[in-house]
């Protein structure tokens, strides 16, 4: 018997797909309110990127008005940003990292590296989870 898993998340877009990224550029996400759930995951999905040396730090960020970021302490991770970050070889897969802090925002930095002759393609979402009121509100 499979159990009803869709009512007790909320997407929320993240990282929205884009032309090809050819720089070093900070990529940040949109911001996430956790106001209403008690959970909440960072999932990352890469393209087919063509730059044969860049790499890619995860940054998770927290803050209490939605103005002032501070970096995650580990203990308030699930998983580490190390196993969610990744290099150009990486085509097409998923990295996640979720949140057990107290703060009510969060946002994700993925700061690229040596991306200085191809293409890179990556989006993410925000997946909010334990909502006070399921099921989920709908698009």
């Amino acid at each position: 018997m499979m159990l009803d898993h869709i009512s007790k998340l909320l997407p929320v877009a993240a990282i929205t797909p884009v032309a090809a990224r050819t720089n070093n550029t900070a990529i940040t996400s949109t911001a996430l309110d956790l106001q209403g759930c008690g959970s909440a995951s960072f999932v990352l999905l890469t393209g087919a990127n063509t730059d044969a040396n860049a790499t890619f730090a995860l940054e998770i960020q927290e803050s209490n008005d939605d103005a002032t970021y501070t970096a995650v302490a580990d203990a308030d991770l699930i998983g580490t940003e190390a196993q969610a970050s990744f290099d150009f070889s990486k085509d097409n897969l998923t990295f996640w990292i979720g949140y057990k802090g107290s703060k009510r925002y969060l946002k994700a930095v993925v700061t690229p590296s040596g991306n200085d002759s191809g293409d890179i393609f990556l989006s993410a979402v925000w997946l909010k989870g334990h909502l006070e009121l399921a099921p989920a509100a709908r698009n």
